[in-house]
Order: C-alpha cells, then structure tokens, then sequence
C-alpha cells in the first residue's frame, strides 16, 4: 500500500522529512478496523512528533490523527462496524498514523462519518471535535456553574482547528458567553463564522481586553495555544474557583500563581483513552457519533479551511510547513492517493 513516513526526525525543509513509500497492507486483528482512507487533515501534533520522535533503526514512522475513510475488515472481536462502513476518527498517538492507504483502529474510538459532509470535510472534524468536547464537558465541566462568576468562556487561539470547533460547541451547546481569541482580519473574521459572540487580540494583553467587554470574570479559560505568553494574564482575568484547561506544551506551568483565587487546572489530551485503553475509551466513539449527529442537524459545521489535494508526502510538506508558521485558520485536509 502507499503511505507517507520519514526515518530520522528533524525540519520540514529536509529532502527526507516526508517521504512516499510501499509498506504492507496489515490485517485486522482483535478489536480492530481496518480502514481504507480517503482523507486525513494535518495537525500540530503532526509537525511535533516529525521534529522530535523516532523511529526503530530501518522502521517508517507514519504521521497522521485524523481519517475519513470505508471499514473493509474487522477483527473477530469487532461488533460495531461492518465492512462498507463510512467511518471518521483521531486514531491513537502510539500507533501507526492514518497517513496510508489502509490504516487499522480500534473500533472503541471510531464514530460515523456525518452523513451531509464529503470526505474533505468530515476529515477536519475527529481529532479537534475529541479535543474541544472533552476540554470542556469532562475536564473544565462548563456545564457546572462557578459561584459568582459570568457565565462566559475565553478560548486562546479561536481560529485554529480546536478553537475552531470549541468556539461552535461553547456557542451552540452551552449558554455561556463566548469570547474567542484571533490576531489578523482573517482570522477574526473566521472566528465571528464559528459563533464567537466577541473577538479579543492575543498580541495585546487579554485581561484589559476581557474587562473591556463588561462582562464581569469569566468562569472558564480554555487555552488551545502559545499558554505561557499569557499564563499571567489568565491568572488575572479569571473569577475565582474559576476553571482553566489547556492542551499545549508551555515549558513551565507556574500554577502558584493560581492558588489565591483557588483555580483548578485541567490537562487535555484526547489521545488519554486510547493510550491506556481506559475503561471509558468507547466514550470517544459515542461522541464522534453525537458530532456527526449535530452536523447533520446543522448545528455544527466543518472546520476545514484548506483542501491540499492528493494525500503524498509533497502535499504533506506544504500543510506541515503552514502549520509551522503559524499562520493557519482551521484546518488543512488532503484527500486519496
């Protein structure tokens, strides 16, 4: 089968930072699907692991956590799919990536494909939609009020691919007021399409900003990006007993800062389930289908941004590349081989 894969980490501008190859096409064994794809998004997770993981000596490291694509086997121990299904999901973070021609995934951590939503589209959706629903329903526990606090989220980085969805979810499944971060015309605007009721500048100081609005202290922060550049401002513009997620990597994470007004921090990484295969890992298969079910309703839409054509390690580059920069609104999906 074809699939995308590199042998030794580094930059996106190496000659062998993504390389097209021939490998096996694997079985299905177990709980397992196996998937033929036909679309995969990029994500910032992607570029991390290019520039630091490696591989076993002589093996391909396949990136990819995201896949639209048709069940054409299913292990033994399989039951919730069947052959000629239309399937959509994140996959899990140490195995094989989704970046070929037939990918296998646990059938646990598998949703349908929203019905009203071509390949291109649905492909934008698993990994980001795991992420935001589980920041802020199981982690942050938005529905839950804080005494005193306004009923009103920040989300830092609103026009990227989790802020994207998370900035739709906090609008169309909560009452709370959503304030959403983006820095450039483009990107603001894209952020007032998601549903964002007010846009604040991350390039200025954010609890100005936020006090600007009138609002009163926010009960929840939900930060998707660049964490420790504004860690002091969350600290102040946070109600107390408030409630503060987040899903990067700052270098430090200075929570004293957060003990007078008794915050709670709240870790976020949807790859958690699969990895430890916890008793609540199907949980991410009934929510992929509750996505799928508010797209179709038309409650929530597509985050997709950029479609970069043919799923190769050329195209691959250019998404990794855009995402690097930092200047990428939604998401970047490619679609067959």
């Amino acid at each position: 089968m074809k699939a995308i894969g590199y042998q030794a980490p580094g930059a996106i501008t190496r000659e062998d930072a993504l390389v097209d190859i021939e490998l096996p096409r694997p079985e299905a064994r177990g709980r397992d699907l196996l998937v033929q794809v036909r679309a995969v998004s990029v994500n910032p997770v992607d570029t991390k692991i290019r520039r630091n993981a490696a591989p076993e000596a002589g093996q391909w490291k396949l990136l990819g956590w995201d896949a639209v694509g048709t069940v054409v086997a299913a292990g033994p121990e399989a039951s919730l799919f069947r052959p000629g299904d239309r399937v959509a999901y994140a996959g899990s973070l140490i195995r094989p990536g989704t970046n070929a021609e037939f990918h296998l995934v646990d059938e646990r951590i598998v949703g349908h494909a929203p019905k009203n939503l071509s390949d291109a589209e649905a492909a934008a959706l698993p990994l980001t939609a795991i992420t935001a629903w589980e920041a802020l329903f199981h982690r942050l526990e938005v529905a839950r009020p804080v005494p005193g606090a306004a009923r009103a989220i920040l989300i830092i980085g609103g026009a990227g691919g989790v802020g994207s969805i998370a900035v739709q979810l906090a609008r169309q499944l909560t009452d709370l007021t959503v304030i959403a971060t983006a820095s450039r015309p483009e990107t603001q605007d894209w952020v007032r399409q998601m549903g964002a009721h007010h846009v604040i500048d991350h390039r200025q100081p954010l609890a100005a900003q936020v006090a600007g609005l009138g609002l009163g202290a926010p009960a929840f922060v939900f930060s998707t990006t660049e964490t420790g550049q504004h860690l002091a401002e969350i600290a102040e513009l946070i109600a107390p007993q408030g409630r503060f997620g987040l899903i990067d990597d700052p270098e430090t994470l200075d929570v004293n800062r957060f003990k007078r007004k008794s915050v709670s921090i709240h870790w976020e990484l949807m790859f958690t389930r699969p990895i430890y295969e916890t008793a609540d890992m199907a949980e991410q298969g009934r929510l992929l289908n509750e996505v799928a079910r508010l797209v179709e309703a038309g409650t929530l839409r597509t985050t997709l941004a950029e479609n970069f054509g043919t799923i190769n390690a050329a195209n691959l580059k250019r998404a990794h590349a855009l995402i690097e920069s930092g200047k990428a609104r939604g998401k970047i999906v490619l679609e067959g081989f």
